[in-house]
């Protein structure tokens, strides 16, 4: 009788799983934050209110889905954008293309081929290089292109070098084969490329991650009192909830 009724307090009073995992993290001695998310969660992109204008802060995007009974669990910025906000590349929100791949070399990190497209589905998310991504043509519910790859097959970019000097906070995102397991991660010191794509692959295990941004790189975590803010930004990723009233 006893141990029915501890089963049932068990049922009643069991906290659910939270619909995205952050904490800090270390590894090879350089600190991190991460967010995990199953990709059975309400992931989705976000650039423009219902206005037309960029959305570009954390805030902006909680108080558009606030309005709608919804609320952001987590935030960060994904992907390049120009002065105007605009994304660099690729770019599909709600299953509309607003901007088309961008399949070639050019200048800054973007161009550093190979780069790649986070792509949102239903009950799926994957990290595909860029031209994989071509010849493809997943039906991306939301989709983001950036660059570089950091992880490529279980590969590490080529043109990464073990004793950069190149050093900046960085984030970007990582996948799991299957594309159920997200990982969203943001150096909280500067870091290499190699030392940022050495990570996800041998520290998280995740054989496709691509480069989002750095300097400028910011998180929106409460679980763990990170709310970054400052100018506006482009494109931003968020698992969205319930507000629960």
């Amino acid at each position: 009788m006893i141990r029915a009724l501890l089963a049932v307090l068990v049922l009643c009073c069991a906290v659910p799983a939270a619909a995205v995992e952050c904490r800090n993290i270390s590894h090879d001695s350089l600190r991190y934050v991460l967010c995990e998310a199953d990709a059975s969660e309400d992931l989705r992109l976000f650039l423009n209110g219902t206005d037309g204008k960029v959305l570009g802060q954390f805030g902006a995007v909680d108080q558009m889905l606030t309005d709608r009974g919804k609320k952001l669990a987590f935030a960060m910025n994904a992907g390049m954008y120009h002065s105007d906000r605009s994304p660099v590349g690729h770019y599909v929100e709600n299953g509309e293309s607003q901007k088309q791949v961008i399949p070639n070399a050019g200048p800054g990190n973007f161009g550093l081929l190979p780069n790649g497209v986070f792509c949102i589905r239903p009950n799926r998310a994957d990290v595909i290089e860029t031209l994989a991504y071509l010849e493809q043509t997943p039906d991306c519910q939301f989709a983001t292109q950036s660059g570089p790859m950091l992880v490529i097959d279980g590969k590490l970019h080529p043109r990464f070098l073990p004793d950069s000097t190149s050093r900046y906070i960085r984030n970007g995102v990582g996948t799991s084969a299957d594309g159920k397991r997200v990982a969203f991660v943001l150096s909280r010191q500067p870091v290499t490329f190699h030392e940022f794509a050495r990570l996800f692959r041998n520290g998280l295990g995740l054989p496709n991650a691509l480069y989002f941004d750095g300097n400028i790189s910011r998180i929106y975590a409460p679980q763990i009192g990170r709310n970054d803010s400052g100018f506006s930004l482009g494109p931003i990723v968020g698992v969205v909830v319930d507000t629960g009233n």
